[in-house]
């Protein structure tokens, strides 16, 4: 028996689903680098997303997680917190289905997302507290009868893992014709978590030896709550302050980071992500966003490891964001000055990294014994 909330839900998901028919994949992009001979890496370049990001994936799946769960009325707003990505892809497909939107973003969010979110109809709650988002958007969505989708809760859980073309999925047929087409690792960093959840589950699944190694900022919690993850009995994590990396890290672990999908954890310092970036971005002739900056430096270090030990083998990483979203913060020498972050010292490490220098020592932890799997080769 069917009722005009059953009829609305299914039009919607229609209108999702065939917005999805109309996209392409996303390219699989090579990248040289020239002091690792027998390494093979690729960039999944998230940013031709309709919306620009990796988070147009998440966006998507949570709109339909949440109307197949009945959560979603027509004329009711979905409220979502979010440093900025998250919140453009769904205002994005709150225009498609015509629900209004309202993002709870911090208030130092870059003026470039806020100004896509506007774009696509959405509207702005600032907060200046990035570890009040929650509390505001619960409060919001209460007063104006909406729903809070909550990413940090439910992106492990809305993404289908198994197939329907997610990213795991795409990045492994993409590799079919590659020298190497099983990656030896693929590199992710954590905003939610969702990703990194949805690229172990489906290795695992798929029975691939492919290592899943994390990249957390220099200021987030996953890191330390990943590494007290493995100690019984150990306190939670502390909650810190708010990532200088927009998109990643949290000032607090969240439900949707699970530490068994994750092999190997890695603390990257911000300097040099934004170095990483600077260089990725001179290297394929367009801006990249900081958190792809930080993916690199994970490639890099899964390199150099690969080759001490003397494996070929193929590396893949995302290439989250574009870089325009930043134009105010990480392409502004200014921005660097204000911050504290020096630039010349990180550029000529991650310059000689590339050529098969030594990268400096970062903290990293391995979930459990990794003697199988190539992630053995890292010193732990």
């Amino acid at each position: 028996m069917r009722n005009k909330h059953r009829d609305w839900v299914a039009t919607a998901i229609n209108t999702i689903e065939a917005d999805f028919n109309r996209s392409a994949d996303t390219h699989l992009i090579p990248v040289d680098l020239p002091g690792y001979p027998g390494i093979q890496v690729y960039f999944k370049d998230e940013s031709s997303h309709p919306t620009g990001s990796l988070k147009h994936r998440l966006a998507r799946s949570l709109f339909l997680y949440a109307l197949a769960n009945g959560w979603l009325e027509p004329g009711r707003p979905v409220i979502e917190a979010s440093s900025g990505s998250t919140a453009v892809s769904e205002a994005y497909f709150a225009r498609l289905l015509g629900l209004p939107f309202v993002a709870v973003v911090p208030r130092c969010t870059s003026p470039e997302k806020i100004a896509a979110i506007e774009f696509y109809g959405g509207r702005c709650h600032l907060v200046e507290d990035p570890a009040g988002l929650h509390q505001a958007s619960v409060r919001l969505a209460q007063e104006t009868g909406g729903h809070f989708m909550d990413q940090f809760t439910y992106a492990e859980r809305a993404t289908d893992w198994r197939a329907n073309n997610n990213i795991a999925e795409s990045i492994y047929r993409q590799m079919a014709l590659e020298p190497h087409p099983v990656p030896a690792w693929i590199v992710c960093s954590a905003g939610t978590g969702g990703t990194a959840a949805t690229l172990g589950r489906y290795a695992r699944y798929r029975q691939h030896p492919t290592g899943i190694l994390c990249v957390d900022p220099e200021t987030s919690a996953f890191f330390d709550h990943y590494s007290r993850s493995r100690q019984p009995g150990a306190e939670p994590a502390l909650a810190c302050a708010g990532s200088r990396i927009e998109g990643i890290g949290r000032p607090k672990p969240e439900l949707s980071f699970i530490p068994s999908c994750i092999d190997l954890m890695v603390k990257v310092p911000d300097a040099l992500s934004l170095a990483a970036m600077r260089h990725l971005s001179r290297q394929l002739g367009r801006r990249v966003g900081g958190s792809t900056g930080t993916n690199f430096v994970g490639v890099l270090q899964a390199a150099q490891s690969m080759k001490q030990a003397g494996l070929a083998g193929s590396i893949v990483s995302i290439l989250c964001d574009s870089g325009e979203r930043y134009a105010h913060s990480y392409y502004r020498d200014e921005w660097y000055q204000v911050e504290g972050i020096e630039t010349l010292q990180a550029d000529q490490i991650i310059a000689a990294a590339v050529q098969g220098g030594v990268l400096p020592e970062l903290p990293q932890a391995a979930y459990a014994s990794l003697d199988a799997t190539p992630a053995s080769t890292f010193s732990l």
